[in-house]
């Protein structure tokens, strides 16, 4: 298998990821987590449910995960069979294949038996982490197959030890964001502030029940945006010579902002059902496209972080590795 074949095998994992990932918002949005009752691998007893909104869902979901699992597992044998010799690329499979076993395994255990809001949080983390694994070997492939498979032969511009781990922070701190609001919609908070920006219109709100945890996921995504906006104006402004750096930094940015705009979106059409729906899957969907950047600049600000010599040796001898 070559690397354009790997390539596309990294694409399609991360498409198929990615639509999991997206299945679970929808089941959770709509309510529909136990439109199979509590059954698991059958649906109400069947492999084809009943036609209803909400089984259909739930198994299309099923469906989709099942064969992430498997994308996940092709994509495993593939890369160890042609990259193993790609620690990075490696990296990225056996996350991506991990997780994808974690989450579902903690999806069909909270169909058989109803588990905390808290762990149910953590099953969106983890599909979230999947997807982003996912994301950064189609990336990572696609600068190995565009470079001929000679990646950074010749030495990138590097950056500084301070940035790299501002990037960190920021990707971890996106992470805890993403289990907040996940938090908030498993408890079924999200109308513990009405209004917006303003909480119930105050600014600092009487902090009791799903009040206070709507009102920490506020204050969590303000200063989110604090973060990423410091981080990227330090990737534009202090990276001038490394083109990829500035775009990530961008790219994180705008994401940020329309994130706390669907915010807004989400509080003003948090009582029309119909509408709702949509702007709450736009708000996640930002949130987990924004985390995939971040999982992405996170890895290479720790490659260009590593002194010019090292990474040019370390290149220069996998490359050699591969002519032989």
């Amino acid at each position: 298998m070559n690397d354009k074949q790997l390539k596309w095998l990294s694409y399609a994992t991360c498409v198929i990821m990615f639509c999991a990932t997206f299945g679970g918002m929808v089941v959770t949005k709509t309510g529909s987590g136990l439109g199979c009752g509590e059954e698991w691998p059958l649906c109400n007893g069947r492999f084809v449910p009943a036609y209803t909104v909400a089984s259909m869902i739930e198994y299309s979901h099923r469906a989709v995960s099942g064969l992430a699992g498997l994308a996940a597992l092709a994509s495993l044998i593939a890369f160890w069979k042609y990259k193993r010799d790609r620690r990075d690329l490696m990296a990225y499979v056996i996350m991506t294949s991990i997780f994808v076993i974690v989450q579902a395994i903690m999806g069909a255990f909270a169909v058989v038996n109803r588990q905390s809001a808290a762990v149910m949080a953590l099953h969106f983390g983890f599909s979230l982490i999947a997807f982003a694994s996912s994301a950064m070997l189609a990336l990572g492939m696609r600068r190995v197959e565009k470079s001929g498979g000679m990646a950074n032969v010749k030495p990138q511009p590097r950056v500084t030890p301070a940035f790299r781990w501002l990037v960190w922070a920021t990707a971890i701190y996106t992470y805890i964001v993403v289990y907040i609001g996940a938090f908030v919609s498993h408890t079924d908070s999200r109308e513990g502030c009405s209004g917006w920006p303003l909480c119930n219109g105050e600014v600092i709100p009487e902090l009791s029940g799903g009040v206070g945890i709507a009102f920490m996921h506020r204050v969590a995504a303000l200063l989110l945006l604090v973060l990423v906006a410091v981080m990227g104006h330090f990737a534009y402004w202090r990276n001038r010579n490394n083109r990829e750096i500035q775009m990530l930094g961008v790219a994180a940015t705008i994401l940020c902002v329309l994130q706390v705009i669907s915010g807004g979106i989400i509080m003003a059409t948090i009582h029309n059902e119909e509408v709702y729906v949509f702007s709450a899957l736009g708000h996640t969907l930002l949130i987990s496209i924004l985390f995939g950047v971040l999982s992405y600049m996170s890895v290479r600000v720790w490659q260009l972080s590593r002194p010019a010599s090292l990474q040019q040796t370390s290149d220069q001898a996998r490359d050699q590795k591969h002519i032989v």
